[in-house]
């Protein structure tokens, strides 16, 4: 058979699609965790073995020619089985040894699942736990993590999801701040200062949903960083947003009553459903139910 006519190797195509979608040899080596040289070396191949140039060289990266271009939707579709064979493979497996990827929010992650995850190394040591933290939703179809702990119900065809319970939300001011500015009531929430988020529309949609009309600028502070924004509130900086759980458990701050309800946060468990029955993921799955029910009512 001419060697034009024979399928690409799969190596060669994901070094194309990362480059088609990084627009760098660099940037792709990066998110192949592989050299420079080596990305070059497979996208020259792959051109070879084509018969066509598939990108442009130009002095701040690369850009697709007609004929990559018209590759890429084919290199997705097989990329997409790829992922497939590799779900269902995986799935089969039998033993709990390996790695479970867990991914959380960066609040949660940092306040919740260290002590979760030190009682699962406690009873299943063969198990090892990758946690990653992050406010995005990692792509478990494609096993950028194999259960993700999320605040709201997953609509992925090929999810299952299950949900555990819901953690109370309210809000919270430093002491610093209350012994300066004096305890707000309904009628003087406005004159206080409230930390906001800076991109996130949350905040502003609850104190609309209350009666009270404000915008952006109405936050004084605002960030989108859990972590950061909590430290925020927790300086002085205003009133803020927290988990219940976590307020409570902080002397510095003291939980202020707005005046109207603040809706609590789904906790849900979710994992492709190829996945679910891998004895290791089972477990895990179960042990974060156990670690995570205390939190939730």
């Amino acid at each position: 058979m001419d060697k034009t006519h024979t399928p690409p190797d799969w190596s060669l195509m994901q070094a194309f699609l990362a480059v088609a979608d990084s627009g760098s040899l660099s940037a792709a080596a990066v998110q192949l965790r592989a050299s420079q040289p080596t990305i070059g070396r497979q996208i020259k191949a792959l051109e070879q073995q084509l018969g066509a140039d598939l990108f442009q060289r130009h002095p701040r990266g690369l850009t697709l020619t007609e004929a990559g271009a018209g590759l890429v939707g084919p290199a997705r579709t097989m990329a997409a089985a790829m992922q497939q064979a590799v779900l269902s493979a995986a799935g089969r497996q039998t033993d709990l040894n390996g790695t479970v990827r867990i991914t959380a929010s960066v609040m949660n992650a940092t306040a919740h699942m260290p002590a979760i995850i030190a009682e699962m190394r406690a009873q299943e040591p063969q198990i090892e736990i990758e946690l990653v933290p992050s406010d995005t939703s990692s792509n478990l179809l494609f096993r950028e993590a194999d259960i993700a702990v999320r605040m709201y119900r997953p609509t992925q065809l090929d999810l299952i999801a299950q949900h555990i319970g819901d953690i109370g939300f309210a809000a919270y001011a430093a002491n610093s701040y209350l012994d300066r500015r004096g305890m707000p009531t309904v009628d003087t929430l406005t004159r206080h200062d409230v930390v906001g988020y800076d991109g996130q529309t949350d905040i502003i949609d609850g104190f609309r949903q209350a009666g009270i009309n404000v915008d952006r600028h109405f936050f004084g502070v605002r960030c989108d960083d859990q972590l950061a924004y909590w430290q925020l509130v927790r300086a002085g900086c205003g009133i803020g947003f927290a988990q219940r759980t976590i307020g409570q458990a902080d002397p510095t701050v003291t939980e202020i009553d707005l005046g109207f309800p603040i809706p609590p946060l789904p906790v849900w468990l979710t994992a492709h459903q190829a996945m679910r029955q891998t004895p290791r993921i089972r477990r895990v799955w179960d042990m974060l139910i156990d670690g995570l029910r205390p939190l939730v009512s």
